[in-house]
């Protein structure tokens, strides 16, 4: 087996054996080694892109639910309709990654033959980054969008417990010769990764950001539970529609059951949507381009607020990270490299600590 090494302090780690160790860890779980890499390549991209709270910070959970179950390592994923712009993807519990990767490829080839591709999924599990997917769709000179429901973790406004899913959303744009538009955000003040990392790192939360256990507003990440929606009533009505068309609309329900307390409500899973646009069908591809890069350049040449350096297009903070990371390496906590090592060393994979 190979031997990975890692500083257990805070440390920076080169992507692709970072990559190769966590493809690793899931084949020692039991995932396929194709089915591994897609998992570890979803999850180091969003450390690049600085989603660190979907990066490999998530393995050990990833396992945990492998072991339970919960993520089926052997999945049997099957198109169970498909129409002239649909398909229905029952997904089989499979790794968010695996079946969002392939239900994007699907939407890709519908939106090829029809101008739009629209797949629902069915079953899946934790979907990591988003934006992972609707590039897909941009690299290929399409708009891409995606959102996933899950169990709720976020406070419905008004209320002090969580209702809704935090619904991670996603909209890819292409860029034609500049990297591609990229919105990737959650309905809550904070993501719910976002939370969990900064227990690990003592990091205050934002005020108005998270609920205690007490449902009390609490800026204490120890003491946090319940994420707020971003826009009040607009964040958790967001998430609610999202549950609607995707879970009551695949007859596959999330959220009631988790409240009712059910036998289904018990295990992990989320419902997914993924739509592939093709804009070459509805008019000149490189009109599109030129307007979007004029659209770019009289917003970033709006007067700044007090205090602002620059303004920002989705993504554009991302893509930068990227290109740093991928340059300098990505920064990894020490409470992450000491997890990660756990893992590893119950499934056979040396991670020596320098």
């Amino acid at each position: 087996m190979t031997q990975y090494t890692f500083a257990l302090m805070d440390t920076r780690v080169v992507a692709g054996p970072l990559r190769r160790f966590t493809a690793d860890v899931f084949v020692g779980a039991g995932l396929a080694a194709a089915d591994a890499a897609i998992v570890a390549d979803a999850l180091v991209w969003a450390n690049l892109r600085g989603m660190d709270s979907h990066g490999v910070a998530r393995v050990p959970g990833y396992v945990e639910w492998m072991r339970r179950g919960d993520i089926n390592v052997k999945p049997h994923m099957l198109v169970s309709m498909e129409a002239p712009a649909v398909v229905l993807l029952d997904a089989d519990r499979a790794a968010g990654p695996v079946a969002m990767t392939s239900a994007m490829h699907h939407a890709v080839r519908k939106a090829g033959e029809a101008g739009v591709g629209l797949v629902f999924v069915r079953a899946t599990t934790h979907t990591a980054a988003l934006g992972y997917y609707t590039l897909i769709a941009a690299r290929e000179g399409m708009a891409g969008l995606a959102f996933a429901a899950s169990t709720p973790l976020m406070a419905y406004h008004g209320a002090r417990a969580p209702g809704v899913s935090t619904t991670p959303i996603s909209i890819a744009l292409p860029g034609g010769d500049r990297d591609p538009l990229l919105l990737d955000m959650s309905t809550s003040l904070i993501a719910m990764g976002k939370l969990v990392q900064a227990r690990r790192t003592g990091e205050p939360l934002p005020e108005g950001a998270a609920l205690d256990a007490e449902g009390r507003p609490t800026t204490d990440a120890k003491q946090a539970v319940t994420p707020l929606p971003v826009g009040g009533p607009k964040g958790s009505g967001l998430a609610l529609m999202v549950e609607c068309l995707t879970s009551l609309v695949l007859g596959n329900p999330i959220a009631a059951e988790v409240l009712e307390q059910t036998e289904r409500g018990a295990r992990h899973r989320q419902n997914c949507l993924a739509l592939a646009i093709d804009v070459g069908r509805f008019g000149d591809p490189q009109m599109f381009d030129r307007e979007a890069r004029r659209l770019v350049r009289v917003l970033k040449a709006l007067p700044r607020a007090a205090g602002v350096d620059e303004i920002l297009m989705p993504g554009e903070r991302g893509r930068r990270t990227f290109e740093r990371r991928t340059r300098e390496g990505i920064p990894l906590p020490a409470s992450v490299v000491t997890e990660l090592s756990k893992v590893a060393d119950a499934l056979g994979v040396t991670m020596l600590g320098a």
